[in-house]
């Protein structure tokens, strides 16, 4: 069960406001004793507004600001959020909506940025009239209603910082809020700027034939008023992915490269990026006891080298194992979010293998819950870089390595395959390209980012880049197997060690990426995935047909220099 002195060394004194009591920070209070953010005056309460009412919002109920990680817990176990589970964490069920809704994320078009967005699929244009109605029917609902406001800071590197406001509804996304963004010490507090704000707002339904939106959730983007509101679903990757949005429109505009990738960094200094879609590995991997993680999923690469923009982790839990991701399991305890993870109705121990909600099971903990963290997010310029893909084909290679032409030609394809969970829909895994490994994030075209990783590639000639599958090898989804997490591991030490720098590479036929004929820890068979078939005629044709999709998929960068075009697969 869950253990007292544990949770008591896991929590931070909560930062104390002026005129309220010291001893007074846990929720629902007697009369007797100041009610928490109430500032006393003349001998009657005052409730400080933290300025809500230049948002339009007035008649609240209770504004709590910047709690700390108890006082939220307690709030939420209050208002029946979620319930305690036997490792510490919090465990809450985020109901219809169990993972992001891309269907449903808009842009408003407005004059300052309509020519710089590229409107596609995944960047849908909405009116800022109809922005404008949905934002009366947020401030409107939020009347008589208590709010959670998180003040904190996105990008790790002072030069490149934003401050962001994350207003809630909802004590644990509140709590996501304060374990996945940078927190503010108390003197940064008292002076903070939002120089953008997300409102989340879950209980509040659009309306999709007044509203103009597709269903009652919406996730929708002001970039002129940097200013996001959120209604319609109860999944706090939303706002991570908002924000996320927001800093890949904002960081193009200081020269500094936003990535969703991982990043570590070894005792020599030496960083290295993991690139990949949700589900792909990128926790995962960069989750490396003998290296110290900078961030699991979101950075920039400015011209002094790599920064997070978060300062917590996202993990996916679905099947997580202390054998082999041990310190993703040692950092659900007290303070952790758990969404969707199943526990056991009388000991309460989590059952990460039921999926029976949904496969994208997930865990919001702060990056110091990782015992060998880089605590100041900061790190070189890396030395390797890796692209994750979860081939659902089971014709790429476990590991292979990329001439810098090539790395822009797959960082532009962004081949992997959707995971069950990960969108709402997602069942089983679904081929896709998404350009720089997150298109659905990336405001810009993705040749302006692209443009920008080949530049920072050409000037750092040590830059090493591979391809790694985790995905299926010995067949397709359904026939073959998931590549296995040991061997994995072993093939993305063998680059950051140094040692597949001496090895020899032989093309491969058909996508001409350089595979290595031996790793070390790794049998060489499975190093040919054409070997790994068990009739190789029927992985040739496999083979081709996701050369031909790559083809199809990349006809829409035809503009791009001739290199790059020639490190496209050979299509028969």
């Amino acid at each position: 069960m869950v253990n007292l002195q544990q949770l008591q060394n896991d929590s931070e004194q909560p930062f104390t406001l002026p005129g309220q009591s010291k001893t007074n920070h846990l929720a629902g209070c007697s009369e007797a004793i100041t009610p928490p953010n109430y500032l006393v005056e003349n001998d009657t309460f005052h409730q400080p507004t933290y300025g809500l009412e230049s948002l339009g919002m007035k008649n609240l109920g209770r504004v709590f600001h910047n709690l700390s990680v108890p006082q939220l817990v307690e709030q939420a176990l209050a208002r029946k959020e979620g319930v305690l589970a036997a490792n510490g964490a919090l465990v809450v069920e985020t109901g219809k909506y169990t993972g992001r809704s891309p269907n449903d994320k808009f842009i408003v078009k407005e004059p300052s940025s309509e020519h710089e967005i590229d409107w596609n699929k995944d960047n849908v244009p909405i009116s800022e009239a109809k922005f404008e109605q949905l934002y009366r029917k947020v401030i409107t609902y939020v009347q008589g209603r208590d709010l959670y406001i998180f003040d904190g800071y996105v990008g790790a590197d002072p030069k490149y910082r934003f401050g962001v406001r994350i207003i809630n509804e909802l004590a644990y996304q509140n709590l996501f809020a304060h374990q996945l963004f940078l927190r503010p010490s108390p003197m940064e507090l008292i002076s903070h700027k939002a120089d953008f704000t997300v409102i989340c707002v879950p209980g509040l339904h659009g309306d999709p034939i007044d509203d103009g939106i597709n269903s009652e959730a919406f996730i929708i983007l002001h970039l002129a008023k940097k200013l996001v509101i959120i209604g319609g679903s109860r999944y706090s990757g939303e706002i991570k992915k908002s924000v996320f949005s927001m800093m890949n429109y904002l960081m193009t505009k200081q020269n500094v490269l936003p990535m969703h990738g991982a990043a570590n960094i070894d005792k020599k200094s030496h960083t290295a990026l993991f690139f990949g879609l949700s589900g792909t590995g990128k926790t995962t991997l960069s989750a490396d006891p003998k290296r110290s993680l900078i961030g699991d999923d979101e950075h920039g690469w400015s011209d002094d080298g790599v920064f997070n923009f978060e300062g917590g982790c996202y993990a996916k839990t679905i099947r997580l194992s202390a054998e082999f991701e041990p310190q993703i399991w040692a950092a659900i305890r007290f303070g952790t979010l758990l969404e969707n993870v199943i526990i056991e109705p009388d000991t309460r121990i989590p059952n990460y293998d039921d999926n029976h909600l949904t496969e994208n099971t997930r865990a919001a903990y702060p990056l110091r819950y990782i015992s060998n963290c880089a605590v100041s997010g900061l790190g070189s310029h890396p030395k390797t870089i890796f692209f994750l893909t979860a081939d659902a084909f089971g014709v790429l290679p476990p590991i292979a390595k990329l001439t810098n032409e090539q790395a822009m030609y797959h960082f532009l394809s962004g081949y992997t395959s959707k995971l069950a969970g990960t969108e709402r829909g997602i069942t089983a895994p679904q081929v896709t390209f998404s350009a720089c490994f997150g298109q659905c994030f990336f405001p810009l075209s993705p040749v302006i980012y692209a443009k920008m990783l080949g530049e920072r590639l050409e000037h750092h000639t040590e830059t090493s880049v591979f391809l790694i599958n985790t995905g299926w090898s010995g067949g397709r989804y359904g026939v073959g197997s998931r590549i296995s997490i040991k061997h994995t591991r072993a093939m993305v030490s063998a680059a950051l060690d140094g040692h597949l720098d001496t090895v020899e590479y032989t093309p491969h036929p058909i996508f001409k990426v350089l595979v290595p004929h031996h790793v070390h820890g790794v049998p060489n068979k499975i190093l040919d995935p054409r070997n790994t078939w068990e009739d190789p005629e029927a992985y040739d044709l496999q083979a081709q047909e996701l050369a031909r999709r790559f083809a199809e998929n990349f006809e829409q960068f035809k503009d791009v220099p001739e290199d790059i075009l020639a490190a496209s697969p050979v299509v028969k």
